[in-house]
């Protein structure tokens, strides 16, 4: 039988902000990061950056902000469109 030799790590445990399919990230740091002068909010922060990143598949910078956009806003960019169709049905 063998032994498995303890190891102790750092880590950087992200939640996720829609818990549907992953409940948390976990982030092992290098051992050689925690010597650089590097903030613990620093870290977060990349973290963050990069969970963020790394499900959007490279998206540009205009898919990102659709993506991020309330759905209400679709609701009435919706009703405006609606309403716009509506009218040049209506005048013309």
């Amino acid at each position: 039988m063998q032994m498995v030799k303890g190891i102790s790590r750092r880590v950087v445990v992200v939640d996720s902000p829609d818990q549907r399919f992953f409940e948390q990230a976990i982030f092992i740091l290098r051992s050689d990061a925690a010597g650089e002068g590097v903030s613990a909010r620093q870290l977060v922060d990349e973290a963050r950056q990069v969970a963020r990143n790394y499900g959007g598949g490279g998206r540009g910078r205009f898919s990102r902000l659709w993506g991020d956009l309330n759905p209400a806003v679709y609701t009435l960019m919706g009703a405006g469109a609606t309403g716009l169709l509506w009218m040049i049905a209506a005048l013309g």
